[in-house]
This record gives structure tokens, C-alpha cells and sequence, in this order.
């Protein structure tokens, strides 16, 4: 089907893309690791309860973590070999997770698959198979697909996220050239398990190569998105592509729309035609500090530092060293740190790509709400989240519709730590759902929310301060 061009959107930012130290890599599987560490928590939700216990034998695609609740994944072991630890550590994003440490039977390949589903399975076994292989959105977010592929609302199209916006990573792109097919037949089992007939494939101009690709199919429409950073975000996809816009506080479904990754596409067909679970994933090494720049095919699990040593380690000491990509990631400290169903890059950045200035005040040049895609004042979060006013963050920022792209971050010309005052805030909201002891709210003598007024860079919050004197 030719492809046609897509609409325009408000806001978004235009980062230098640096896809050209990747791009015409091909993907390459990376040898197990010796040992693995796959963590329980691979899915936005619960984290999934283990099942597998220490001293026992695994075999590669063998349950060893059963989801909990709806909003969960099933974790599977990425290696045949046996449990030696299940114990809780420090994670990339800073949060404690229950990892399961597997050392590999050198040599084994043992595997456990499901039975492949025949050519005519209808849509409530594929719904059945896309949740019992544990596969979530393989975008970024995590969100688990079998409750994707069950809307509430009655849906009419399947949009494949083909945009890939992020600068340097580059592994949905190595994914469509080498395995167009396996994505197309991926699609259409989505497809079919919500009961559609209309498929949408958006791919950025900056891959016309992918878009010629897709041409090809009768059934899947190309449509050409301008580049443009977050061309990607779930709402900002569905209106260039289709011209419905999805209301504050909507769900994609509601306006008869589904979007799934190109990768979670491929994992779904996988699942379907051979019936392996998701522990594999491909993933970008990129930056000008590592010595070669990768797509890989990795396991669940790989320590950072395996990855990172099979791409020839440190071409120069990093400035930063982001897991995921430079806009959404998380800078990460250590390489002792391991991969996830969600880990889409490993980013080696030298000092003409990182920068670490120090915060200085807010300009109030209003910026940030000028290339926010979602019509959102981040400025107003960071003034509250500063003061420790948290629920008049989410208010008057109306935090839960920030979809976290980092545009704002990216163009405050005060560095502000944007971002970061958004995750607290919705970290403190997450708390208060829960029944947390909630953070005081700061008053004047007549019990009035204080102003609102920025801190300057070596201020100190009542928060902050509580933070480093509890360690």
C-alpha cells in the first residue's frame, strides 16, 4: 500500500538524531552471559511473584515468576542453568527489585516453549498466548499487551509504532528491515485478537528505507511522520496518523485506536508461531564512548558491563551512561546493573554529548509549555515540587497527562531538573494512593498554600534535606 504523509502536532522538540553510529548495524545475538539477574519487576504494574526457588534447575523459557494481578508480566529464565540467589538489590531507576540470579549450564540449550498456535487461531487464543508469554509493550513503558489487545471500548484500527524518535537508538529500525515479515504477521495477530481490519504502520521520514518496506503489504498502510521528538508518544501517534485525538484522561481505546511497538509486534508473532516467551529482546549500544556501536539480540537479565565489553568496551572515559535512550532513560552510576524486557539502549554519551550544567533559575520564558505535546505547564510542577507542595504540583502541572518525553527538559535554557520534579511528584501521588503518610503541605500563618516561587540552585527543600539525612 503506498504510503501517505501524516499530520502535523503541537509542540515536540528536534534533538540532533545520531542514528548514523548505529543505524546500519546489523543485529547481532549476543552469547549468554555466565550468570543472569532478571528482575521481577519487567512490566509496568505489580511485580510478578517468584515460582522458581533456589537450588533448582531451569530450563530457557521456563516460568519463574508468575504475574500478579492484571496489571503484570510472567517473567521467564533467559538461560538454562540453575537458580543460585533470589534476593532483593538496587535497580537502574534507583528503586529496590526482587531479582532471580541464574548461573548458565555451560553448553546447555535446553529450552521450554509452548505449542505453536495453528495458522486459524482465533483472536481469544492469541489474547491467551500474548498473556502466558509475558509480553509487554517493548517501546519503553512496559504495559503488559494482553490488556491492550482487551479494550473495554470497541476499537476499529491497530496503529504499529514504527516512529522510533529517540536519538541514537536504532534497533526498531534494524527491526523492520531484517524481520518486515515476522512484524507484519505480528501485526495481524493483533489484528485479530481485537477484531480489526485496519492496520497503520507509522514510520519517521528519516527511515525511508522501512517505509518502502511495508509498501509491499496490501493490508498495512505506511503512513510517513515528519521527525520530530516525541513523533512516538501514544496521543501524538494517533492524531498524525489518523486525525482522532485522545481527551485528557482517555485511553487510545476510546477513541477506537490500539497502538503496539514494532518490536512487541515481532514478539507476538514469535509467540504465536513458535511459542517462546519473551526473555529476549533486541536493544541499541550506541555513543561515541563505546568502541562499537551495536543492535543486539540480548537476554533478560545480561549485566550492563557484558554488554557493554562485547561492543569493546570504553573507546573513552563517559560522561554519562544512560540505560534506554538519552530523552527517557536513566542515567545510571555503575555498569553493575542488568538489562529488562524494557531495555531498549545502552548509551556510552563523551563529553560533546552529555552535558552536566548546574541548574540556574527558572527564566519563566515559558519554553517548556511552548514544545510540550501535551499542552501541559511543567514549570508550574517544578515551582510546587520544589516547595514540597506536591498536590498543588499535580494540580496546577496536571502531572498524571505528562507522558515524561523530556521535551520540556531538553530546551529549558536554566537546565531546570524538569523531569525529575515530575517522577517525584507522581512517585508522591503513587504513595498517597497507597495510604503513605503524605508530605506536608508548606502553608503561610493563615494556612494558605505557599507561592509560587522558584528555589535557587544551592537552596535546599525541608525534603531534600530529610532525603540526605536519612542516607
Amino acid at each position: 500500500m503506498k504510503a501517505v504523509k501524516g499530520r502535523l502536532y503541537f509542540g515536540g522538540v528536534h534533538p540532533k538524531g545520531a542514528k548514523a553510529l548505529s543505524e546500519n548495524a546489523p543485529i547481532e545475538t549476543l552469547p549468554p552471559p555466565e550468570v543472569v539477574a532478571i528482575s521481577t519487576a519487567q512490566s509496568l504494574g505489580k511485580p510478578a511473584v517468584p515460582v522458581a526457588e533456589v537450588g533448582q534447575r531451569v530450563k530457557e523459557g521456563e516460568l519463574i515468576a508468575r504475574a500478579d494481578g492484571p496489571i503484570s508480566s510472567d517473567v521467564f529464565a533467559s538461560v538454562a542453568g540453575t537458580v543460585t540467589e533470589i534476593k532483593e538489590e538496587t535497580g537502574a531507576n534507583g528503586a529496590n527489585e526482587k531479582f532471580i540470579f541464574i548461573k548458565r549450564d555451560e553448553g546447555s540449550e535446553e529450552k521450554i516453549y509452548f505449542d505453536p498456535l495453528p495458522a486459524d487461531a482465533d483472536g481469544e487464543r492469541i489474547k491467551a498466548r500474548i498473556k502466558e508469554c509475558g509480553i509487554v509493550g517493548l517501546g519503553g513503558a512496559g504495559f503488559p499487551a494482553a490488556v491492550k489487545v482487551a479494550p473495554r471500548t470497541p476499537v476499529d484500527t491497530l496503529i504499529l509504532n514504527g516512529a522510533e524518535c529517540e536519538p541514537y537508538l536504532t534497533c526498531d529500525h534494524r527491526l523492520m528491515l531484517e524481520h518486515t515479515e515476522e512484524i507484519a504477521r505480528g501485526a495481524r495477530y493483533v489484528a485479530r485478537a481485537l477484531g480489526v481490519q485496519n492496520i497503520i504502520i507509522g514510520i519517521e521520514a528519516n527511515k525511508p528505507e522501512c517505509i518502502k518496506a511495508f509498501e509491499k503489504f496490501d493490508d498495512i498502510k505506511p503512513v510517513i511522520l515528519k521527525k520530530q521528538y516525541p513523533m512516538g508518544g501514544e496521543k501524538q501517534l494517533i492524531y498524525v496518523t489518523t486525525g482522532r485525538r485522545v481527551g485528557m484522561g482517555k485511553l487510545p481505546a476510546d477513541c477506537g485506536v490500539v497502538v503496539q511497538n514494532v518490536a512487541t509486534a515481532f514478539a507476538v508473532c514469535e509467540a504465536v508461531e513458535l511459542g517462546k516467551p519473551l526473555y529476549e529482546r533486541v536493544l541499541t549500544v550506541s555513543g561515541k564512548a563505546v568502541k562499537n556501536p551495536k543492535n543486539l539480540r540480548v537476554r533478560v537479565g545480561t549485566p550492563i558491563k557484558y554488554i557493554v565489553d562485547f561492543c569493546g568496551g570504553e573507546l573513552v572515559s563517559p560522561k554519562k551512561v544512560i540505560q534506554g535512550g538519552p530523552m527517557t532513560g536513566m542515567a545510571i552510576s555503575t555498569y553493575d546493573v542488568y538489562t529488562h524486557k524494557t531495555t531498549s539502549g545502552v548509551l556510552l554519551l563523551d563529553k560533546t554529548e552529555a552535558s552536566a550544567e548546574e541548574p540556574t533559575p527558572c527564566l519563566n520564558c515559558g519554553k517548556c509549555a511552548d514544545v510540550c505535546p501535551m499542552h501541559l505547564m511543567p514549570v508550574n510542577t517544578a515551582f510546587y515540587s520544589a516547595a514540597g507542595d506536591f498536590d498543588a504540583a499535580a494540580k496546577y502541572g496536571n502531572v498524571l497527562s505528562c507522558i515524561e518525553c523530556g521535551a520540556c527538559e531538553y530546551i529549558c535554557p536554566a537546565k531546570r531538573p524538569l523531569i525529575q520534579a515530575i517522577r517525584k511528584t507522581k512517585g508522591y501521588l503513587r504513595a498517597k494512593m497507597t495510604s503513605a503518610p503524605a508530605a506536608p503541605k508548606p502553608a503561610d500563618q493563615k494556612g494558605r498554600s505557599a507561592p509560587l516561587v522558584p528555589l535557587m540552585p544551592n537552596e535546599k527543600t525541608n525534603d531534600d534535606k530529610k532525603e540526605k539525612d536519612n542516607g
